[in-house]
């Protein structure tokens, strides 16, 4: 990372930043859209996107244990969701710098995490957005090696390439596209696998 480049900590802030002020223009009627998590509606998205903040070891071990590990952020959802949605983006508001575990690894849990469920949310919404390319082009290189997120498996044997960025990523059939489907794809989004083309495509599409 150059001088003048932002830190992965930055970028988190300032996507939350962004989120924050997109979720203050929703009506209580998208506030209760599902959005492209199944089975979560916005207000539970943004419910999952804040419940690590404040949570310490001992905090997490006890989800952990509640939810038996696979299910520890159904747990966080249904702890925060009873909140209201005012309550939910004052909390947001205070917590545009992630902390806790979503401080993790300078910032890269926050900033991964909240721009991809910024999308599960536009996309949703039919509110698109363009991430802006500096954030999308720091982002792209840390999911494919993330074993949470589960990319690995998806893309193994393919190549990805983004038609409006600079980035690739592994050998084999290429699958291109926009890098924020190619980020959406890689974390098990159909919608947005849908929109990527190339010889592998229907490989990655198969797999979700």
């Amino acid at each position: 990372m150059s001088i003048d480049e932002p830190s992965l900590m930055d970028l988190a802030c300032v996507e939350r930043t962004d989120l924050a002020q997109f979720l203050a223009t929703l009506t209580p009627e998208e506030w209760r859209t599902e959005s492209l998590c199944a089975g979560w509606t916005v207000k539970d998205v943004v419910a999952h996107i804040i419940s690590y903040e404040e949570l310490n070891l001992a905090g997490l071990l006890k989800r952990f244990a509640k939810g038996r590990i696979l299910r520890a952020n159904e747990v966080g959802v249904a702890e925060y969701a009873a909140m209201s949605t005012d309550e939910l983006l004052a909390f947001l508001n205070r917590h545009l710098r992630p902390q806790g575990l979503t401080a993790g690894f300078g910032g890269m849990i926050g900033l991964v995490d909240g721009t991809i469920h910024h999308q599960d949310i536009r996309r949703a919404l039919g509110r698109p957005r363009v991430v802006p390319v500096q954030r999308m082009q720091r982002i792209l290189p840390l999911v494919p090696g993330n074993p949470r997120l589960g990319a690995g498996r998806r893309i193994r044997g393919l190549r990805l390439r983004a038609n409006d960025i600079e980035w690739e990523h592994g050998v084999g059939p290429e699958v291109s596209g926009s890098g924020e489907a190619l980020l959406l794809a890689m974390t098990g989004r159909r919608q947005a696998a849908e929109e990527l083309t190339g010889p592998g495509a229907g490989t990655l599409l198969g797999r979700l």
